[in-house]
């Protein structure tokens, strides 16, 4: 059974619409919707379709109800703000520059934040690196009852805090701190996404800030490279020398917080009386 837990909290007229990764929940980014809201923003950490419940929840989803569902949020939340910044982890980050390259008039900024096209970080295990192939097994209808088990460091490089997150999740607690393990059809289904948002990264005209560990155990600092040389738009790079892959929640999260609030202020103080039409 899925169960509710995006969040909501009011601030400014820009506001800033988070989104989780695969198989995640918006506890992930909750740390950093706090941190935002106390620099002024309006935040909404919303909840992928099909997330936040079990397996099977999630595999009657695919990639486009995840899109679907941040299109529903973001144009919920353009009824409350004037300046509309989208940020997302892992695949959240490639649903939010999705959402930049097809809403040009809607999107003023991007977080992107531990950006996955592919799971190629050096915790990855050598048969896991090979699940780009898995959209073709999907297709002969070979594996769906088949998981790839997440693996220490679980993405987090803080050790107390990695405790607590596996312990919450190995206990199956989906909505505290998602599932444990990537359904094969449910990663055919983000490799489907990353190909395609790949093919339109250079209609991504709104400034992006970059942000990943420079020790990404999940997606290599390769996947954030595609990002900077691929979109038209300006780009600023944080590399996150004390973190693993879930940089919205590890060490260096108030590093985070602190350079996506003065990234999305100097976008909004630059364009004060525009109203994105929604």
């Amino acid at each position: 059974m899925i169960q509710q837990t995006d969040f909501f909290f009011e601030g400014g007229r820009s506001g800033v619409l988070l989104i989780h990764g695969l198989t995640g929940t918006p506890m992930e980014m909750r740390l950093l919707g706090k941190g935002l809201n106390r620099a002024g923003f309006t935040v909404h950490g919303m909840q992928l379709a099909g997330h936040c419940g079990n397996a099977e929840d999630l595999l009657a989803t695919g990639w486009h109800d995840w899109y679907a569902s941040v299109e529903k949020a973001a144009d919920e939340m353009l009824d409350k703000i004037d300046h509309l910044f989208v940020g997302g982890l892992s695949m959240g980050a490639l649903l939010a520059l999705k959402l930049a390259a097809e809403r040009p008039d809607r999107v003023a900024g991007v977080g992107v934040y531990g950006a996955t096209f592919r799971y190629d970080g050096w915790s990855i295990p050598r048969l896991a690196r090979l699940s780009f192939m898995l959209p073709l097994l999907k297709k002969l209808g070979i594996g769906r009852n088949r998981s790839f088990m997440e693996q220490p460091p679980y993405g987090i490089r803080d050790e107390r805090l990695r405790a607590q997150v596996s312990t919450a999740m190995l206990s199956g607690d989906s909505a505290a701190a998602g599932l444990p393990g990537n359904p094969w059809y449910s990663l055919a289904e983000m490799y489907e996404l990353a190909a395609d948002v790949r093919r339109k990264l250079p209609q991504v005209a709104a400034p992006c800030l970059v942000a990943h560990a420079s020790e990404d155990d999940v997606a290599s600092l390769k996947n954030a490279e595609l990002v900077m040389r691929e979109v038209s738009a300006p780009t600023e790079l944080l590399l996150l020398e004390d973190s693993y892959h879930m940089i919205t929640i590890d060490k260096e999260r108030r590093a985070l917080i602190d350079r996506s609030a003065a990234f999305f202020d100097n976008i909004a103080a630059a364009r004060p009386q525009q109203r994105i039409a929604a």
